[in-house]
């Protein structure tokens, strides 16, 4: 391809990656090729290259993670999988190796199906007549997606510094690849009726992507969960084809082979710990972005699934994050008026509770005391003698996803649908203790009990009492259709300053107000006809340019679980009455209330 076809931008930012790729691979091994030269049209024409290049880094990566565990005397068995050559002397070596032997597709990720056991006819009746399908109707026992593969934590500074230098290379010159096709008319633009926030950013496209997914599933941690609260977005905010490649994040991160998972449950339960187990299962039933969850017998009879910590997350938090986002910042993902630097705070600090398994254990205990005598909400018990910092065992309650739940009948999904709402306004309003992860996997129904089981209680957290006053009033004039009020308790809550420009005031009271129809209206609200994402994302660009303060830090995970439990009531098209459910709580809640219980 021609240089002059590419935006110097574009080029001069590559380049710049290319250059701290150097530099970072360059201090860990002596042999990597030269970086600091500019691109040329020869050493830019085979733009294939980027994707063997990534490739051939990840291999040496591992190389690295081995020789600083052999400085520490603690080198895993060493393997090499059938029917593929060991990796290569130098990083030259295997570029040049896979530049003449790789020539694979892009990968496809497809979602795994729902077994169809329940007939079409029977599916379709109405909400009375409809027969709910049993659990053995679904696949019932738990995996990994088949898309999860065994790969070591990279839990050393080494490892995890290259990982991240080795997606820097890569997705800088394949963006260059990506600008290349567009100027010659060898891609089109995408479809002008369907816009996210990613508009034509010639860095996001999908192929950069699968390399950004295959990185954080590589590393998991900190990073990786930032990319699973992309999945759960709807896909008015983000392109629907990243989303489809991100949903693999969401479903299973790959999981640590079984040397590695053993090392963690010795070094946090004692070399014992096998002997409390009949059965214990070492291929992890699911995996995600800080641990896997492994199935077991105890000696007593009890069924539990065990979360092991992978090795080195907890202490990277910090680095993580601050690599992953030096990759978005400089590729210019976020869009203007996004305080990006508040977010990362806020995000780091509960991240630090997420990877403090004795914190989550406490506060899945409280919840399942909060939700004893409820008749459809269950919470498993935790096993204290098996748990730790690092491992935290409870009871296995076996149930579905809810995203395999869209085949219910009406009536059961409106059930489920109407128990989560129900349940995230009791958590703010009467409790102010919240589990604010909305990840689909969280929550579990079983179709025999008819229980909704809520799992995963790392990112609980606590309200004041002042945020949530004023809160409710802000939802409760929404309700109402009081204009006046929105504005008044948003300038109290932190939302506004005073000073905004009439045309950011309009934009924000008419956000709220979208958000309030479901409780304004008094029937049941349609989740799956609303358009309400549509209307809010609309007003985002006006927010975002006219905005002069960062949100209250409370609604950073506040607002992810909320829009995450409407997310959920509008893939399974629920249908609830959102206004009773408001109406009752607005009634008895109790303003200047502290939670009694937890203070964050």
């Amino acid at each position: 391809s021609n240089q002059s076809n590419l935006p110097k931008a574009v080029i001069d930012k590559t380049v710049m990656m290319a250059r701290q790729a150097s530099t970072v691979v360059g201090t860990l091994r002596t042999s990597v090729p030269s970086m600091s030269t500019p691109f040329t049209n020869s050493n830019a024409a085979d733009l294939n290259l980027s994707s063997d290049f990534s490739k051939a880094l990840g291999v040496n990566e591992e190389q690295f993670e081995e020789m600083f565990e052999e400085e520490n005397g603690t080198v895993p068995p060493k393997t090499v999988p059938q029917g593929k050559k060991p990796p290569s002397d130098t990083i030259l070596k295997d570029i040049l190796e896979n530049t003449k032997t790789n020539k694979s597709a892009d990968p496809v990720v497809k979602p795994e199906p729902v077994e169809k056991i329940v007939s079409q006819e029977r599916v379709k009746k109405s909400a009375k007549k409809a027969i709910r399908p049993p659990l053995s109707a679904f696949k019932a026992a738990p995996k990994l997606s088949d898309t999860a593969k065994e790969r070591k934590v990279p839990s050393s500074r080494f490892s995890r510094v290259a990982n991240f230098g080795g997606l820097f290379v890569g997705l800088g010159v394949g963006a260059l690849s990506e600008v290349t096709k567009r100027g010659l008319g060898l891609k089109k633009k995408s479809d002008d009726n369907n816009p996210s926030l990613i508009g034509e950013n010639p860095f996001l496209t999908e192929e950069n992507a699968e390399r950004i997914v295959d990185r954080l599933c590589r590393a998991r941690g900190a990073a990786l969960k930032l990319g699973q609260m992309i999945s759960i977005q709807d896909n008015s905010f983000i392109d629907p084809k990243i989303q489809k490649i991100f949903d693999r994040v969401r479903q299973s991160a790959d999981f640590m082979p079984s040397w590695q998972m053993k090392k963690v449950l010795v070094s946090e339960l004692g070399e014992d710990w096998q002997d409390k187990f009949e059965q214990f299962d070492d291929k992890p039933f699911a995996a995600a972005s800080i641990g896997q969850v492994h199935k077991g017998k105890l000696k007593d009879g009890r069924e539990v699934a065990m979360k092991i910590q992978y090795p080195g997350v907890a202490t990277s938090i910090e680095s993580d994050i601050n690599n992953l986002m030096t990759v978005l910042k400089i590729w210019d993902l976020f869009p203007k008026g996004v305080y990006i630097d508040d977010l990362m705070r806020v995000t780091k600090k509960e991240l630090n509770w997420e990877v403090d398994y004795e914190r989550e254990a406490k506060c899945s205990t409280k919840f399942k005391e909060l939700l004893q005598d409820h008749s459809m909400l269950e919470v498993p018990a935790v096993v204290p003698e098996l748990s730790s910092r690092q491992v935290l065992t409870t009871e296995f309650i076996e149930g579905i996803p809810l995203d395999r739940c869209t085949e219910l009948d009406q009536e059961t999904r409106d059930q489920i649908c109407t128990e989560i709402l129900s349940l995230c306004l009791t958590e703010l309003f009467d409790w102010k203790f919240m589990q604010t992860d909305p990840n689909w996997a969280n929550f579990f129904y079983n179709p025999d009990t008819g229980k909704l089981i809520l799992l995963d209680f790392g990112a609980s957290r606590s309200f004041s009492a002042k945020f949530v006053d004023d809160y409710i009033r802000i939802i409760k004039s929404a309700s109402e259709g009081d204009r006046e009020g929105i504005k008044h308790w948003s300038v109290e809550s932190g939302f506004l300053t005073g000073y905004e420009t009439k045309t950011m005031e309009n934009a924000h009271v008419d956000a709220v107000m979208i958000l309030g129809e479901a409780m304004a209206f008094d029937d049941n609200f349609d989740f799956g006809a609303q358009s309400a994402t549509m209307r809010i994302f609309n007003l985002i660009p006006v927010m975002a340019k006219h905005r002069l303060t960062p949100p209250p830090h409370e609604t950073y995970s506040l607002h992810r679980k909320m829009s995450g439990s409407f997310l959920i009531c509008t893939k399974l098209n629920g249908k609830v009455n959102c206004k009773r459910l408001f109406d009752d709580i607005f009634a008895r809640y109790q303003f200047g209330k502290e939670c009694e219980f937890w203070q964050d």
